[in-house]
């Protein structure tokens, strides 16, 4: 049996599943978390405590096709700089919130689009930003550049405020894909907005291309792939498309017909996999690709690779607080939403209150299975010690929980001699849906995605 017609038998093929940048999964939360409960996580933090902070602009110039991101289109900055405002003054109410000493270790700008703001703007929220909470040793401030909407003055601007890491949103070169997910950007638009990254001194640079878009096939993700590596990115996220338009009401833009099939991606993904991996990158996790020298590859060789909402991190800060409409901010306590709609968020900051309309509160169970599904995205292993010092899991518990999933997988998973359980390279295609057996939410109201 070949390993592609075994995969398929396990169900890789047909399997809808989460990403598990949360557990659990987003969809599990519920108004029963709000303000109160987040100002108290809030003030369980210790003072001096490094943290992380996550700033969320939801506009975009225009709005790519195949995006499922919660923002709006403008073509004014107005509405940009009213919520910058508003960004400023929830900064404040955090800062007034959390004990003192507070430091970041990491700070990273995500959208929509972040360099919509003008530079002035830029300016103001990072010094507000730094002057309440400055950057730890070794910290990194990222932001999310669209190469269509930067220029030497936004540059400038980011530079002087510290930024350490770009990211730069690829999709796909191909001129008809591109058209077909509506985000038409050329290659050598691209590589004129890494070069100003460079020129400013930004010391790392890190791209997003897609798989399984529209008309893609593997000689044009070669070609793609190509072309990026030419721009020698140090860190590289190689995401599947997911293709809900039941839920991103604009992919029904995108024909359903021009999409390749589910054993087509797989192919997409090995063909992309095969050209970084002989380039000299590191395999990170499921989906991502870095330098040796990148935070992520040593991270992933030091064993303290971890997984968040913007997916791979190196970051250890046990609190991420996010910051602007619809961003999630994660506690020692629980996971808890801003407000989604811009309105409603803005209405509660200008009134002096925590914006928070949902969230979970772990629950022991939680946290353990959160910590398996992690270990197992991040390292392919379930350590058995580790089960045991941080949970209690003895050799009969833990051999309880893998039973289903050694049944289900077969050669796919292997458990060692003293009791791990971990993945060999030929069945990682399927972690996603091994990590889901680890998964105690139902299915029905889990938030999913294809496995390939």
């Amino acid at each position: 049996m070949t390993q592609e017609s075994q995969l398929s038998r396990l169900g890789l093929f047909d399997a809808r599943v989460p990403r598990y940048t949360s557990y659990p999964p987003a969809t599990q939360f519920k108004p029963a978390i709000g303000p109160a409960e987040v100002a108290a996580w809030q003030a369980a933090i210790a003072p001096g405590s490094a943290v992380s902070l996550y700033l969320h602009v939801p506009f975009c110039r225009r709005l790519c096709w195949f995006c499922a991101c919660r923002t709006q289109g403008t073509q004014s900055d107005d509405p940009v700089r009213a919520y910058a405002e508003v960004l400023l003054t929830e900064i404040a109410q955090l800062r007034d919130r959390l004990a003192p000493g507070i430091e970041l270790s990491r700070l990273h700008w995500g959208g929509g689009t972040p360099t919509l703001m003008p530079p002035e703007m830029m300016r103001r929220v990072a010094g507000a930003i730094f002057d309440a909470f400055p950057l730890a040793k070794g910290a990194e401030f990222s932001v999310e550049i669209d190469p269509n909407e930067i220029d030497e003055a936004r540059l400038d601007a980011l530079a002087e405020a510290g930024l350490t890491r770009a990211s730069i949103g690829v999709q796909d070169f191909d001129p008809e894909i591109q058209k077909t997910i509506g985000r038409e950007q050329s290659f050598e638009l691209t590589a004129q907005a890494v070069e100003m990254i460079r020129a400013h001194d930004i010391a790392s640079v890190n791209a997003d291309i897609l798989f399984g878009l529209p008309h893609q096939d593997s000689v044009r993700i070669s070609d793609s792939v190509q072309k990026l590596l030419a721009l020698s990115p140090d860190r590289v996220a190689l995401y599947g498309y997911a293709h809900v338009p039941w839920m991103a009401k604009r992919q029904v833009m995108i024909p359903s017909d021009a999409l390749p099939s589910p054993e087509a991606r797989l192919g997409l993904f090995n063909t992309a996999r095969d050209l970084f991996l002989a380039d000299g990158y590191d395999e990170i996790g499921i989906d991502h690709f870095a330098r040796p020298g990148d935070g992520l590859a040593v991270a992933q060789r030091n064993g303290t690779l971890r997984r968040n909402f913007q997916g791979y991190t190196d970051d250890q800060a046990d609190v991420l607080v996010g910051l602007g409409a619809s961003s999630i901010s994660r506690y020692p306590q629980g996971f808890a939403q801003n407000a989604p709609a811009t309105g409603a968020y803005t209405k509660a900051v200008r009134e002096g209150r925590i914006s928070v309309t949902r969230g979970h509160a772990f629950s022991p169970d939680d946290v353990m299975r959160a910590r398996m599904i992690e270990a197992l995205m991040c390292d392919f292993r379930v350590d058995a010690g580790e089960m045991k010092d941080s949970f209690g899991l003895d050799a009969s518990g833990l051999a309880q929980i893998f039973a289903p999933i050694l049944s289900r997988f077969e050669d796919m998973v292997q458990q060692e001699p003293d009791g791990s359980l971990n993945v060999p390279l030929h069945g990682r295609p399927l972690t996603r849906m091994i990590a889901r057996m680890f998964d105690a939410y139902d299915m029905a109201t889990t938030g999913h995605s294809t496995a390939i």
